[in-house]
This record gives C-alpha cells, structure tokens and sequence, in this order.
C-alpha cells in the first residue's frame, strides 16, 4: 500500500501535471495558437468540429462527477487522494473543451443549449449507466465504469483525434496531448486498483461485466452515429491539413493509426480501427483485473 499511495500522491501528480507537460499552456496549447482561420470560414468543418467537441464536453462532465462522487466512497486513503486529483483533472477537461466550443464562436450563453442540440443520445445513455453506479456508492463498477471502461474510450478516441489534427489544427492537437497523458495516469489507477478488490469480491463479477456489457453496445452507438455520413467533414479536414502544410513550406505526413492511413480512409474504415482498438484494449485491462470482457449486441 506504500507504494500505492506513492505512485498516486498529490505531490507526484504535481510533478506530473501542473508542472511537467501542462506548465506554460493556456487551455492545453500553446498561448499562441488559434483554431486555424479555414476552419472558422468553413461552415461544414465549423459545425462538426462544434459537434465533436460536444461529445467530449459531455464525456469529460461525466467523468467529473463519475470521479468526485467515487471519493466518498474509496476504501482507502490512498484511493481519495488519487480521484481527488483525478477530479481536478476531469474538470480541467470540462474547461479546455467548454473553452474550444467558445473558440469555435459558441456564444457562453448558449452552452446548454449547443450541448442539448448536438449531445448524442447513446453518449448520454453511456454515461447514465456509469453514474447510476457512482449515485449509489459502488465503488467497484464505478472505478471499472470510470476508469477503465469510460477512461478506457476517451484515451484511444484522444488518440485518434490528435493523429486527425496534427496538420490541420495543431492548437487542437496539443489540447488533445495533455488529455492523452491524463488519461494514461487514469487508466494505470484503474487497473493497479481494482484487481485485488475484484480478488477480494469474486461474486461481484457478473454483475460489474454487465455494466461493461452495457456500456460498450452505447459506445459503440456513438461511434456509428459520430461516422455516419462524415465523408464531407473528414475529406475537407485533410484538404486543409493539406493546404497548411504546403503554405508552410512543409511535405505532407503520412500519418498511419493502427494500421489505417489517415489520409485516404473512409468513415467506416475509421469507424472500425476505432471501435476494434478501443475493445482490445477492453479485453486486456478487464483481463489483468480479473474480468472477462462481455460482447454486446451489434447496434442498429
């Protein structure tokens, strides 16, 4: 437990975080860089850029009161100190992404509304079920929920996002790297955790791989409504990926994810990359915690 409380203390988070990669960024970039002015002129790349940003406001607000409410009920000392700065990270999250929405030219006062407008409704769903769990104190299914599950898809949906952004928008990009290394330490909390208390409670099983079970036919909802009909949006995001780079002087990269090349994949090639790496790595984390990942139906 030494260790534990080591590894997760709020002096190492500090090292880690206010002062390792996020000193000197402002919302997560540099203060210098903007949203790159053909994207604001662009309606079609304005829109869905709202659109994407939305889902991740969405996301991170559950992970903000998925991580706070699991403070209270940690059994250990160890476990609060590490969700309290995990809270602070998620609300960080809230802020960088509510601020790229205003960036985008969402007016403040209609942040409820744009969420409301563009929130997807098996996101929404996504997160019911996790804080249901967290409302009645489940400590077990709210770390596996939150820190796996949940964690689990933002940190390779981040990924993706920041390999799409790199020419085209490189202040999004380095927004997105800072949220990657969160999510890495979130992850590595999870699985480091949760192990010897699913040990401790073998009848808990069933019941925390139906909640995942549940969780993912939602997710993957969301990842077929986010590449339905985005051909438009995506081939315009490489176009002026493209056009940036040459108006820098540069050559463009060639950019591959998992296997796919960035630069002449479809939606539903994307759409496939993303949901088959976000579910290995389901398999793998519920695997060294004790769990067997539970398949759900394929979504309509």
């Amino acid at each position: 437990m030494a260790d534990f409380l080591s590894q997760y203390s709020i002096q190492r988070w500090l090292e880690m975080a206010p002062q390792g990669y996020l000193e000197d960024t402002v919302y997560g970039h540099d203060a210098d860089e903007e949203e790159p002015a053909e994207l604001l002129d662009n309606d079609l790349l304005r829109e869905e850029s709202i659109r994407t940003t939305v889902q991740l406001v969405v996301g991170e607000r559950c992970a903000l009161a998925a991580s706070s409410g699991l403070v209270n009920c940690a059994p250990d000392f160890g476990s609060k100190t590490f969700l309290a700065t995990q809270t602070l990270d998620e609300a960080r999250h809230v802020e960088i992404f509510t601020q790229r929405l205003y960036d985008l030219g969402v007016n403040k006062d209609d942040l409820e509304s744009t969420l409301d407008r563009y929130a997807n409704p098996n996101l929404v769903k996504f997160a019911e079920i996790l804080l249901e769990r967290v409302q009645d104190g489940d400590f077990v299914a709210g770390v596996v929920g939150q820190n796996i599950v949940l964690e689990g898809m933002a940190f390779t949906v981040f990924e993706l996002l920041e390999a799409t952004s790199r020419q085209a928008n490189p202040k999004f990009a380095h927004t997105l790297s800072g949220t990657i290394a969160d999510e890495r330490r979130h992850v590595g909390f999870g699985e480091n955790r949760i192990g010897s208390l699913v040990r401790e409670q073998p009848q808990r099983k069933a019941d925390v791989e139906q909640m995942q079970k549940e969780m993912t036919y939602y997710m993957l909802a969301t990842f077929a409504d986010s590449f339905s009909g985005n051909a438009a949006a995506i081939e315009e995001t490489r176009r002026i990926g493209q056009e940036l780079t040459a108006d820098a002087g540069g050559e463009p990269q060639q950019a591959e994810w998992h296997g796919a090349d960035l630069a002449t994949a479809s939606p539903e090639e994307l759409e496939d990359v993303l949901a088959g790496t976000v579910l290995d790595e389901f398999k793998t984390r519920l695997g060294r915690i004790g769990l067997e990942y539970q398949s759900p139906p394929v979504p309509a």
